[in-house]
Parts: C-alpha cells; structure tokens; sequence
C-alpha cells in the first residue's frame, strides 16, 4: 500500500505551510492585476563581482589581475562595456546593456555580508536567512516578507529546485519544484485515494496541507497543457536559470497569485582558470552568458508586466582583488548585487567604492563591504512590495538610510 510519503515524492513536489481557504483562487486571480512581485536569484558559489561589474579606471585592479582582468572599454577585442567612465559591464553581459540603459538595471557595489565567515555553507545560510553571524535562525527572509493571509493562493511563494530553499522556509506556505510539468500527480489513482482521505481528516493540519497541495496541483494542470511561448521574442537561454525564469514567467501570466520567487544558479567558485585565453572563453564567460540572457530574455518576456516586478540577485561574498597563481580567484568579502525592474531607479552604480590599493582591502586581499546586503534587500521589500516591517523581515538589523533604489526615493 502506497504511503504518504511515497505519494508527496511521486508528485515531483514539496509545499509547505498551512494556507489557502475555499475562495483563495478566485481571490488570487483577482488580486493578481497590478500585483508587485519579487523574484530573488542566488548565484552559488560565490561570483567575482570585479569581473562581472568592471572597475576599469582602477590601476589597482589590472596590477592585480595581469592575467584575468577584462580589458578596458575600447581598448581590445572583449572589452568591459562602460557603464559611467568608472565601471563596467563584463562583454558576456551585453544583453543587459539596454536595460542598464533604459534605467531599469540598478548596480549596487561593495555590497556583503558584515559576517568575516569565506565558508559557502554558512554564507549562503546567512544570506538566505537574512541573519548573519546567527545560525539559529529556523525561517528565511524571503518567507518573513508574507503577511499571514490564509486567503491566498497555495501558490504565493515558489522555489524553482527539488527543495525548498532556504530562504522561502518559515510559517507561511511556499512550494518547490523542479519545474512546473514536473508538478503533478503521477498515480491517478492514488491521488483520488490521498484527497478523500485528506478531506475527511479530523486533522485540521494535516487537512489544511492536503487540500493546498491538492489545489496547487489543479491550478497548474492547466499550464502542462499547453507549451509556454515566451512573449515579444524573448528566446530563454536552455540552462537552469533560463529554465527557472521561464516557468516563473508561465505562472505569473496564469495569474495564480505568485507574490515571491526564487531560483538559483550554481558554478561560480572560480579558483582555477576563471577567465580563458579571452574573456569570451571560459567557466565565468559561460555562467556570465547565461545570467545575463536569462534576466534579459525574462525582462523582454514580461514586457509592461515588468512594471510590478523586480528582479534581485546576489551571491553569498566576492573573490580576491587579486588573482592567484592558478589564474583564478580565492574566496573574498564584498560583492555586487543587481536590481532591474518595477519602479528601480535604474542606470547608476549605487554604493560606496573603497579602492582597490592594498590598504583599502578588507584583511590586505577583498574588497570591502560597504553596503550590507539587507540594505538593499530591505530598500527593495519596502520600496517594492510595501512590506515597511523591516525588523519583522531582518530582525537585529538597523538601515544606514534609503540608497534610493527607487524612483520616488531616488536623489
């Protein structure tokens, strides 16, 4: 006899929480015009934020980087594409470019985590949960950003992924999938069997938890159903992050009430030939392609629906301001973080620059953090979602100020 347990993971799904009323679908298509949305991408590993986000008018940085270090706009083939006379895109970014442009990309420099740890584990633990230095936080920032609403959609929070990520983990329902055809009961049979037993719990729980997984599954049949066709030539680049933005994409235009989401991309520990013979060749050039077409093909895919929506990414600390002996980069302290969208005040480079000469580095060897990561994530749940209770979402976390990601905070 087939048990629960067996049927949950034959279902290719996880959820989470105790959520949804009688009325929560029609609730949720409703409310789903004009919704703001906020979708978090983590980049594992810890990306080389000065390779991504050029400091092309530092010296210090191409006497540090004799070998991986991308060209200064113009000079050669595989130049940085210059973003304001200081900074620059990295070539295999190119995509971005027009969104930088259209001031919809805002770039926040120096941005990290006050914590020293150069562990991945407990750094992506800490971004995610959204407490650094604390490891006994149980729930993830991104979940803290839900109101209680048991009107809602089963669906409100998604993680693209066979588990539920980190961050989305806490009291309020979230779901994770590895993708939206994979979301479905595979015994027929056993799924009739599971919902009336189910329904005629005395469990209110376990009943509360059936029926929304049961609801989750039935409001994306209708999606298996036909093949999603991206709008306004947006072609998805067919790696994991263009796969998850994809069927983020689907189900925001279902109008199912998704609120947040989050997907991640894997790769970026660069310790050995980070960059190859030029800056097209190479692990960061491919990660790099990737990233960029993937936020630019979801950009261009939303269209006017992009106007509630932002897209913010991060990774859990930067690389060395130096290379290493293997023509690649160790681990290092700050970052930079995007934020494209909704009302972003786009087209600048926010944050404090430190230098790069060796007594401006964190401990002789990073770039220093100057902005703490929940500065930004916080300007961006206040600033887009409206959720202002920022001790409720970062608790034990006090904000310098706004550093006017937004247009009507914007300087």
């Amino acid at each position: 006899m087939a048990t629960r347990r067996a049927f949950l993971k034959n279902s290719g799904l996880a959820i989470f929480g105790i959520g949804a009323s009688p009325v929560w679908l029609e609730r949720a298509v409703a409310a789903s015009t004009n919704k703001k949305i906020l979708v978090a991408i983590l980049q594992r590993g810890a990306a080389d934020g000065l390779n991504i986000v050029v400091p092309h008018a530092e010296k210090a940085y191409y006497a540090g980087r004799p070998g991986i270090a991308i060209p200064q706009p113009g000079s050669s083939e595989g130049a940085s594409l210059d973003l304001d006379g200081f900074f620059g895109l990295n070539p295999n970014l190119k995509s971005l470019l027009p969104i930088f442009n259209d001031k919809k990309l805002a770039i926040i420099e120096a941005c990290g985590s006050p914590d020293p740890t150069r562990s991945h584990f407990d750094a992506q633990d800490y971004m995610e949960s959204g407490t650094p230095g604390l490891k006994s936080t149980r729930d993830g920032w991104l979940n803290r950003t839900m109101i209680d609403d048991k009107t809602k959609s089963p669906i409100r929070a998604v993680s693209l992924g066979p588990v539920l990520a980190r961050t989305l983990r806490g009291p309020q329902p979230a779901v994770a999938m590895n993708s939206v055809k994979d979301f479905q009961v595979r015994d027929k049979m056993a799924g009739d069997d599971y919902m009336s037993r189910y329904a005629a719990s005395v469990d209110t729980q376990l009943k509360g938890t059936g029926k929304d997984t049961f609801e989750a599954i039935r409001l994306l049949e209708a999606l298996r159903k036909v093949e999603y066709v991206p709008a306004n030539g947006a072609v998805y680049p067919s790696g994991r992050l263009g796969s998850s933005l994809k069927q983020i994409a689907q189900m925001i235009k279902a109008n199912a009430g998704l609120e947040v989401a989050f997907a991640d991309l894997g790769g970026w520990d660069h310790h050995v030939n980070e960059v190859g013979a030029t800056p097209f060749i190479g692990p960061l050039a491919n990660l790099l392609r990737e990233f960029g077409d993937s936020l630019a093909a979801f950009y261009q895919d939303m269209g006017p629906r992009m106007d509630d929506i932002v897209v913010t990414t991060m990774s859990e600390f930067g690389r060395t301001a130096r290379e290493n002996g293997n023509r690649g980069t160790d681990h290092g302290h700050a970052n930079v973080m995007f934020t494209l969208g909704g009302a972003v005040a786009g087209g600048k480079i926010y944050g404090k620059w430190p230098g790069l000469e060796r007594e401006q580095l964190y401990e002789g060897r990073d770039l220093a953090v100057t902005t703490d990561f929940r500065e930004v994530l916080g300007e961006v749940v206040s600033g887009h979602l409206g959720q202002h209770d920022l001790a409720r979402v970062f608790p034990g976390f006090s904000p310098k100020g706004p550093l006017g990601l937004f247009a009507a905070n914007a300087s």
